[in-house]
């Protein structure tokens, strides 16, 4: 699976990451790539039938990445880790939304 995401701020790109979800000898690998960083991987720690959670203890934040189908049409992603000696957490939610001229 291949994702790509994008920042923009006054009509100009801030940043992007580019993503990679592949099979891995014991279950699934999180390739980051984001700009202006060097690449990190994020092994899967636990998967289910509605979640799947990544880890790398050794990157700076975050060291998890995880996502929870939270209703049929909705997915709750999160990123959490130590940052400058505090535990923390971001949620982002989806939502499935129609793409316009569909």
């Amino acid at each position: 699976m291949v994702g790509v995401s994008r920042t923009v701020r006054d009509d100009r790109l801030a940043g992007f990451e580019l993503v990679v979800i592949r099979g891995h000898a014991d279950g699934l690998a999180y390739e980051a790539y984001p700009s202006g960083q060097p690449s990190a991987v994020f092994l899967s720690i636990s998967i289910s039938d509605s979640s799947v959670v990544f880890e790398n203890p050794e990157h700076d934040f975050p060291q998890r990445i995880g996502y929870q189908f939270s209703a049929p049409d909705s997915l709750l992603g999160w990123i959490e880790g130590q940052l400058k000696d505090e535990q923390r957490r971001i949620e982002f939610s989806y939502q499935r939304a129609a793409c316009p001229g569909s």
